[in-house]
């Protein structure tokens, strides 16, 4: 006969007894528990001067990484190169373009009719060629007078050369006793007169070349003066054809068909197409940092093209400073005046730093102190910050990897050492 297990078991029975002991002992647990809850609770409330919803407030986490100071602004195309043409003399305009029209360098876009200019320009060529004749007049002159002092000059030479051949002969004569020393005498005085006559004939001469000399420069210059003027006229009577200085379009016609306008009006505008600039406006406190020279990725659709600062403007206008980039090495197709283009432009960049979301925490704290949050309560605590980007913000010291910081919102706690965070 095999033996069960009868004798092993033992019955336990329930008792009524041992239920509120259970019961003591859950109701104990509950109640310590919510104890602690409160004594936590308590103790923040107590550590925080004032208390503020989270959602009140924006906070971020510090984080360790590269970090790119950069500029990225909206710029608007413009022509580097967009001259505008005048009228030179008053007139009527006649338009041969349109607004938008291409124009070739050279090209004749406009022509503005003067009838004073032309009237002008035919009295003057009138007088030029009066003056001219006088210059021709003057030519003849000095060489008539020329003449007429070689003239009186070789008379001379010869009176002298007689004068000379007399003497000699009475020279003779007197050593042969046949002429006296008185006829000789004569003889010396004759050539003596002679020498001296033609003298002043060399004078004479050289004196007419001079004043006849002078005279003629007089006139040629006043011939040249003339010729200036009616050059300068013809100029600007071939300046009434208005001509495209560079290859481009026609910009704005800033004056009607056939409309009478001034001398030195403006008529038209030529956009050289091969020299396009991006215009930005950045805000003045990242423009200080701007310098001439500076790389940029200027974004034409989904490409990205090499672009460089050619330029910073002196003055803030609005809070903003403008600033003009021009292409590195090329320029996009199909680009348009006063079209939208993206532009950034690099100022600097750190490798391996701890670095904070940028918020209205580094105005109000000047960069010297900040929130950092901890266990539901915010604390102000100092702060040393560096390189500020559009993004983020360069920590030097002061916070660790994985401090949270309180980015915006912070005018709420007014000047307040510790706030507890309600809902964090």
């Amino acid at each position: 006969m095999i033996r069960d297990t009868r004798g092993q078991d033992v019955v336990f029975v329930h008792s009524a007894q041992r239920r509120p002991l259970r019961r003591w002992l859950l109701a104990s647990s509950v109640t310590l528990a919510a104890l602690g809850l409160l004594l936590s609770g308590a103790r923040v409330w107590r550590l925080g001067e004032r208390s503020v919803a989270s959602e009140r407030i924006r906070i971020a986490e510090v984080v360790r990484g590269k970090l790119v100071r950069d500029i990225v602004a909206d710029g608007r195309v413009t022509a580097a190169n967009n001259p505008t043409l005048y009228a030179v003399a008053a007139g009527i305009v006649s338009f041969r373009v349109q607004a938008g029209d291409a124009a070739r360098r050279g090209q004749t876009l406009a022509e503005v009719a003067s009838p004073e200019l032309s009237s002008r320009l035919a009295q003057e060529r009138a007088l030029m060629a009066g003056l001219e004749a006088e210059v021709g007049r003057a030519e003849l002159g000095v060489q008539q007078g020329r003449a007429g002092a070689t003239k009186q000059l070789d008379e001379a030479e010869l009176d002298r050369q007689t004068a000379q051949r007399e003497l000699q002969r009475f020279r003779l004569g007197f050593a042969e006793r046949v002429v006296t020393e008185l006829e000789m005498l004569r003889a010396e005085d004759s050539l003596h007169r002679a020498e001296i006559l033609l003298a002043h004939a060399q004078s004479a001469r050289q004196l007419s070349e001079r004043a006849l000399g002078f005279e003629l420069r007089t006139r040629e210059r006043a011939l040249e003066r003339q010729r200036e003027l009616v050059r300068e006229l013809e100029r600007q009577r071939d300046a009434l054809l208005i001509r495209s200085p560079v290859d481009g379009q026609v910009g704005q016609l800033l004056v009607d068909q056939s409309a009478s306008v001034a001398a030195n009006s403006p008529v038209l505008r030529v956009v050289d197409l091969t020299a396009f600039e991006l215009e930005i406006h950045v805000p003045d406190s990242f423009a200080r940092d701007l310098a001439i020279g500076m790389l940029a990725e200027i974004g034409h659709g989904k490409l990205q093209y090499r672009g460089r600062v050619r330029s910073v403007a002196p003055e803030v206008v609005g809070g903003e400073v403008a600033s003009r980039l021009e292409f590195v090495d090329e320029i996009p197709a199909g680009l348009r005046q006063n079209q939208r283009l993206t532009a950034r432009v690099l100022l600097d960049e750190k490798e391996d730093v701890l670095s904070v979301e940028r918020g209205p925490f580094l105005e109000s704290g000047g960069g010297h102190s900040a929130y950092f949050v901890r266990d539901g309560v915010a604390e102000r605590r100092p702060l040393l910050t560096g390189m500020v980007s559009l993004a983020a913000v360069e920590i030097l010291s002061g916070a660790q990897l994985g401090d949270r910081i309180v980015i915006s919102g912070a005018d709420a706690f007014g000047e307040a050492q510790r706030v507890r965070i309600a809902g964090d």
